[in-house]
């Protein structure tokens, strides 16, 4: 897959889930009005906060493909990351809270439900809705996972691609919180006692605060400067040693700049034995073919110590 191909198919998977979590919150609203059924509210809230943090998500994927200019050298990758975290923050806020404080209100207070058919119907339409939104994410998870040769799962939680990851944890939430919901309503049903819908409600907020904990905690480490894991830096320095001018690696670092974009700093002992300024310019122009990489958004080479041990990859 190109890479503006890659681009579209990312946003095309985040305006799919923002559609579906604004369907499905416009219904949930409308059953919780009518059944009074605090989980029902809680998934009500759930997905009024994922629908507007899909738009967060779609204003990373706009603003983190920015160029670079002179004054973001390493360019705006970063950006997924911020509004990735906006929309974390969002989906605690919005969500947990409000789910966890409503069920904790129905405990104190309870309110009957009724008309649990509504809730029935509105919760089987919101699992399809959700359900292809899921079937989207992970069709595009597995594509990244295969290019880079990992499982579904470890791609998702270890990707430096912060919108799919949290189009993924967010359908996966969506449709567990579903089930809680369906749950509470079932057993409040059967036995009259709304304790079981409000403890719904508040299984499903605690189900979003751990997942919103998550997606922050990620998003904090890619801004304070992930670095990719052993096996992207192996590869990178196998690259680099196995350039025929270069004849060994004695330091490199590599940091997400943004999704699937490294920034490099390496220092290299340049086979033979050339003046300053051919040096210079060899490793200006090595620079330059290293970045044609897709990966890498910038390359900065420097000469090795003599004294310097070697790196082996």
């Amino acid at each position: 897959m190109t890479e503006v191909a890659e681009e579209a198919a990312k946003l095309r998977t985040v305006a799919i889930a923002f559609v579906a979590n604004l369907l499905v919150a416009i219904a949930k609203s409308v059953a919780a009005a009518l059944t009074g059924s605090a989980s029902m509210l809680a998934e009500s809230a759930h997905s009024w906060a994922d629908a507007g943090n899909e738009i967060f998500l779609l204003i990373a994927e706009r603003r983190s493909v920015k160029p670079a200019d002179v004054s973001h050298p390493l360019g705006f990758g970063r950006e997924a990351y911020v509004w990735s975290l906006f929309a974390a923050v969002g989906l605690f806020t919005a969500g947990a809270v409000v789910s966890v404080q409503h069920g904790i209100t129905e405990l104190i207070d309870p309110e009957p439900a009724r008309d649990f058919g509504i809730a029935y119907v509105v919760l089987a339409i919101a699992a399809v809705l959700e359900g292809i939104s899921f079937a989207q994410s992970i069709v595009q998870a597995r594509r990244g996972a295969a290019r880079f040769g990992r499982t579904t799962i470890e791609y998702a939680l270890n990707s430096s691609n912060p919108t799919l990851r949290a189009v993924l944890a967010e359908d996966a939430a969506a449709l567990t919180g579903l089930a809680i919901a369906f749950a509470g309503i079932l057993l409040h049903q059967l036995t009259g006692s709304s304790a079981w819908d409000a403890m719904g409600s508040l299984a499903i907020g605690l189900l979003l605060g751990v997942v919103a904990v998550i997606l922050i905690n990620r998003n904090r480490r890619f801004l304070v400067g992930q670095t990719p894991d052993v096996r992207i830096r192996a590869a990178a320095g196998r690259a680099l040693a196995e350039h025929p001018e270069i004849n060994r690696v004695t330091y490199l670092h590599l940091e997400f700049v943004g999704p699937a974009q490294l920034f490099v700093v390496a220092a290299v002992d340049l086979e033979g034995d050339h003046r300053e300024g051919e040096i210079a310019l060899q490793l200006r122009t090595l620079e330059r073919a290293i970045e044609k990489n897709t990966m890498i958004q910038k390359a900065i080479l420097t000469l090795s110590v003599s004294d310097e041990p070697s790196i082996t990859f």
